[in-house]
């Protein structure tokens, strides 16, 4: 049974989330405030995270990335702003998905099982790759088993979507992928999610791989058609 933690402060939203999880298999906790909820995530084990931006004391930005750099679990921003600046910052700082109330709880459940999925899914590849399987091109070495990449011999930290999406492109090398083709590819969830997640891993990746990100060596933007890794 998976298990889930619901951080969000109004309870009747959360306790509605909570059965409505329950009801389809998932075992969940939830935590009334973002300082119990960060504390909580950081010390338990679970398999994905609901969190709400909008927390008194301690925001939702701010656990985000604490528990972004300890784990690479889902994690799924929740929030009833409909700025898209805070979308974007929140899968900027590693969120997997955003969702914006108010929602429906099927679109809930379909969000949350199509992450478990997907993580489930690439857990299993890294554990059956040999150690030797890597990647190197050029200045960057791609270790698939340990899931690290590599700049000039540096280990740079990457979220599991951006290691994902570079993933992606350096096996495909000099092709051409549209956002459409690289938020299926990568996210997989159709019509679930939001293409400018794409603009923002590629964004993200460039500040961590390139030298100069506003001439990008690796990464190179086909204007009106997409992406594409350089040899």
């Amino acid at each position: 049974m998976k298990h889930i933690l619901i951080i969000e402060d109004d309870t009747v939203i959360a306790e509605v989330e909570k059965d409505y999880l329950e009801a389809n298999g998932y075992a969940v906790e939830v935590a009334h405030s973002g300082e119990v909820g960060l504390q909580k995530a950081l010390a338990e084990d679970y398999d994905l995270i609901i969190l709400d931006l909008m927390l008194p004391v301690v925001d939702g930005f701010a656990i985000l990335r604490e528990v972004r750099a300890a784990k690479n679990i889902p994690i799924l921003l929740v929030s009833a702003k409909k700025e898209d600046v805070d979308k974007i910052r929140g899968l900027g700082l590693g969120a997997d998905d955003h969702i914006s109330k108010p929602f429906s709880l099927g679109e809930l459940v379909a969000r949350v099982k199509a992450h478990l999925a997907r993580y489930d899914r690439l857990v299993s590849e890294a554990a059956q790759r040999a150690p030797k399987d890597e990647l190197r091109i050029r200045g960057i070495r791609i270790d698939k088993l340990a899931r690290k990449v590599y700049v000039n011999g540096g280990e740079v930290p990457l979220t599991s979507k951006e290691y994902e999406l570079l993933l992606f492109l350096a096996m495909h090398p000099n092709w051409v992928f549209s956002k459409n083709e690289l938020f299926e590819k990568i996210w997989g969830l159709d019509s679930l999610g939001d293409i400018a997640t794409v603009t923002v891993h590629i964004s993200k990746l460039r500040e961590k791989i390139e030298s100069d990100p506003s001439k990008p060596q690796y990464i190179e933007t086909v204007w009106g058609v997409g992406y594409r890794f350089q040899l």
